[in-house]
């Protein structure tokens, strides 16, 4: 079965819509130019022509020169092409679809366009024309049509992808070249009002249109997180076809593609995985294998052709990461096959250590919705964790584990590795939560994460929740022998008090509300929750995203993405995040009197 990604429900939907659209706009042309002559506000386009060529002057005629160029084809095909380009070679991961939906939009514009003009015969207006009339009819608007296809694009690529209050002036300043192209247009007498209002609609069906073709799914999962009453918030399910929302037994017959790490993934696992995605009804199998070069294999040329039902990745969390950086916002599910060193997410997901059981479980369950959170920093450029991401002690622990350790050892060689690092000296940095002001603080490391556990069930960061729309910071600061033996004693308390089961009725909060910041264990421990965070280092620092070491900088900004990634899993997250959020209440609510500081001790 072919699901609503598919390649061939995707076709269909878009020639229809196409179909629909252009249909429509010859229609709306036939009307203006046989029906509503003489009748209502279009008589009135005359006087208005004519009193923008009244008022005609040296510095309107530049203004207007120049904006008609900007929506010439000329203009048009040279700024989209740029566009597309950059959008293709961002050194975090290619943005296929947004490059295909740009560049789709502004062709198709132009297509629907010239079909209009075919049946349609609209005469200029009879006022002096400042630039050369084009053979074709002046319903509708060319210039404004492209100019709301490639601008709009633009707008929406912005308003998707960014973060910040930013975002909205540059996406406003992008939404009002169509309007100023088409009081241009008007002003130089070369199209009706009625051709501009044309050309706007005609550019916005379109956007409509290939959005709902290539960016669905791109963001539509987010904010579905929904908080069970007994379940402490289960996460967003996506209902799919032939399947009541969150029940289980999903059907196979998609097309799979299978992200295999070569080194965690040998031969007789690769058979494994194979023969359990047939058995579950996944004969259609494309299995790609990650190298130096491409981390993700042929993953994103595979979801860009479309048709993609299914991502298996094989492999630990560092290969879960990059391929999550290019699933994420696509609305194509990804199953794991933990076989990685430390395999975080998968235990924070509460799927079964076994690789091929894991598999088989998650298979069998169903679709749901996990937040992803967005990182970058000096020299480092935007990518997707599904984890954690820190800097200082843990990404130091983590570059020096010997790869040889970690074969034979697992998790184990970083214990060895941060044995290295107990006597480095402390960090300065600034935090700012969510747009606020900075706090000053001193620590040995600064982890980010979107779940709380590491391993051997140590409870890092109790109040972490893969669908809470929220990410959680620690600072770690021990100091001294106390301080060390306090920071031990609590994380080791951790592990020892976490239920079994017994889910909470939400999200564990501090005792004054989920963004104070908690200190625990002497100081050595200090929580925030933010959507959006921003660290800055006194000095460059190692930095590390889902265990990768990244390059040394002085800055981290940290974004979460609600619900960005669709994971196929046994059950929803919630139902694990809870009993976790369980500890976590019990845990911050034993805090001693006095420990929670309710203001910033310093700003900068």
């Amino acid at each position: 079965m072919t699901t609503e990604n598919g390649g061939s429900a995707r076709r269909f939907r878009l020639v229809w819509l196409l179909a629909a659209q252009t249909a429509s706009m010859v229609l709306l042309g036939l009307w203006v130019t046989h029906v509503a002559v003489g009748q209502g506000p279009l008589p009135l386009e005359g006087r208005l022509t004519q009193a923008f060529v009244t008022h005609r002057s040296p510095v309107g005629n530049g203004l207007t020169a120049g904006l008609s160029l900007l929506a010439s084809t000329e203009g048009i095909v040279g700024v989209t092409l740029v566009c597309v380009a950059a959008l293709l070679a961002l050194p975090s991961a290619p943005r296929w679809a947004e490059a295909v939906f740009l560049g789709a939009s502004v062709a198709v514009q132009s297509a629907v366009f010239l079909v209009v003009t075919s049946f349609v015969e609209r005469p200029r207006p009879d006022v002096l024309q400042l630039d050369g009339a084009p053979p074709t009819s002046s319903f509708p608007s060319g210039h404004v049509g492209a100019s709301v296809a490639l601008y709009g694009g633009l707008a929406t690529l912005v308003l998707r992808r960014t973060h910040g209050p930013w975002r909205y002036l540059t996406a406003g300043v992008l939404l009002l070249v169509p309007p100023a192209v088409g009081l241009s247009r008007v002003y130089r007498g070369m199209h009706h009002p009625s051709d501009v209002l044309g050309g706007l609609l005609n550019g916005a069906a379109t956007l409509l249109v290939l959005g709902s073709v290539f960016l669905a799914g791109h963001g539509a999962d987010r904010g579905r997180t929904r908080k069970g009453a007994s379940g402490g918030g289960a996460g967003a399910v996506t209902a799919r076809p032939g399947r009541p929302r969150g029940t289980g037994g999903c059907r196979g017959g998609g097309r799979v593609v299978v992200v295999r790490h070569p080194h965690g993934c040998p031969d007789e696992l690769a058979d494994e995985v194979r023969a359990r995605l047939h058995r579950h009804g996944f004969p259609a199998q494309r299995w790609t294998s990650t190298t130096v070069d491409r981390p993700v294999g042929s993953l994103a040329e595979e979801c860009a052709a479309g048709g993609v039902d299914l991502v298996v990745v094989c492999g630990g969390d560092g290969t879960v990461r990059v391929c999550a950086d290019v699933v994420a916002g696509t609305g194509i599910p990804l199953a794991l096959v933990p076989c990685g060193t430390g395999n975080l997410l998968a235990r924070n997901l509460d799927l079964p250590s076994d690789p091929a059981t894991a598999l088989d479980e998650a298979l069998a369950g169903g679709d749901f919705a996990i937040d992803v959170g967005r990182v970058e920093g000096d020299g480092l450029p935007p990518t997707r964790f599904t984890v954690m991401a820190g800097a200082g002690f843990d990404a130091a622990m983590v570059r020096d584990a010997s790869p040889v350790l970690k074969a034979r050892l697992g998790w184990a060689a970083y214990a060895l590795a941060a044995a290295r690092h107990l006597r480095d000296p402390r960090m300065r940095l600034s935090l700012r939560l969510d747009g606020g002001r900075r706090i000053r603080r001193r620590a040995r490391m600064v982890v980010i994460g979107n779940v709380g556990s590491l391993q051997a069930g140590l409870e890092l960061l109790p109040r972490a929740r893969p669908d809470s729309g929220r990410l959680e910071v620690v600072l770690f600061d021990p100091r001294g022998a106390a301080g060390w033996l306090a920071a031990a004693a609590h994380l080791a308390g951790r592990v020892a008090r976490r239920p079994a089961a017994a889910p909470a009725s939400g999200v564990p909060d501090g005792p004054d509300g989920p963004d104070r910041p908690v200190s625990v264990a002497a100081g050595s421990l200090e929580y925030f929750s933010a959507g959006r965070i921003e660290v800055r280092f006194a000095r460059a620092q190692d930095r590390e995203v889902d265990g990768d070491t990244m390059s040394r900088g002085a800055r981290l900004t940290v974004d979460t993405e609600p619900g960005a990634l669709r994971m196929r899993l046994p059950r929803a997250p919630g139902a694990t995040a809870a009993a976790a959020g369980a500890a976590g209440a019990a845990g911050l609510a034993g805090v001693p009197e006095g420990t929670v500081r309710t203001t910033p001790t310093a700003h900068l």
